[in-house]
């Protein structure tokens, strides 16, 4: 099965910020990966890293050869064009003709559920409206790997269950998802494993039961009060 990845060693700072540190991590095809921490603990960053859009100053990252990735940001970007104009557009830029495009951009708003909006202006769109919008763009590109930045950060608890359902979706179909989020009770239901980040370093690396059920141990201090403080 496509869809691992693997960081070894890596580094990056952003002048004077030293962004990540040491990060040492492999996600293996199929898993489902939430990272938690707070603001400025360097999930965004290590997602970049992951999707290819910033390179570490140190260090490794090696990928499947075959593997396909995309990335949902936590404020899509849109044009000013038709919903299915944006998904057709992402497809068209890698190679599809633009006929073809169109039509698999269909099939992917409807598989979030807008089809029926396919015509309107993307801009119109609400909040939720344009998060389904994003997971179809990447969904169409047929991804085996799935990064996600606060998914739902933004979103009224509707459309935060429409995501998460298409999220979960996404993953029994076999797709790797790899998701930063600020919610607990998200990663703890659509997480099979956590990852705990602390001033860009990797505290805890844990199976999602493991992680908020058992002892996180003297290592992972950090890790347990920001669990009890976000849960308690």
């Amino acid at each position: 099965m496509s869809g691992w990845v693997q960081l070894q060693g890596v580094d990056l700072h952003f002048g004077a910020v030293h962004a990540l540190r040491g990060i040492d991590l492999r996600i293996a095809a199929g898993e489902r990966v939430g990272l938690i921490g707070a603001n400025g603990s360097g999930k965004s960053t290590l997602l970049r890293v992951l999707d290819g859009l910033l390179k570490p100053g140190a260090g490794s990252v090696v990928r499947d050869g075959a593997m396909r990735q995309a990335m949902v940001f936590q404020r899509p970007f849109a044009l000013r064009m038709t919903a299915l104009s944006n998904v057709a557009l992402a497809l068209w830029l890698r190679g599809v003709r633009w006929r073809d495009a169109k039509e698999r951009a269909l099939l992917a708003l409807g598989r979030v559920g807008l089809a029926a909006i396919a015509l309107r202006n993307a801009r119109t769109l609400s909040g939720g409206q344009l998060q389904r919008l994003a997971l179809a763009r990447a969904w169409a590109l047929g991804p085996h790997v799935l990064l996600l930045d606060e998914p739902t950060a933004s979103l009224d608890p509707h459309a935060k269950r429409e995501v998460e359902a298409l999220m979960e979706e996404f993953a029994e179909s076999g797709m790797t998802l790899v998701f930063a989020s600020h919610n607990l009770g998200q990663v703890k239901r659509l997480a099979t494993r956590v990852v705990y980040m602390e001033q860009g370093r990797i505290l805890a690396d844990l199976p999602v039961r493991a992680f908020f059920d058992g002892p996180l141990g003297e290592t992972s201090r950090e890790a347990e009060l920001f669990v009890k403080g976000e849960l308690g």
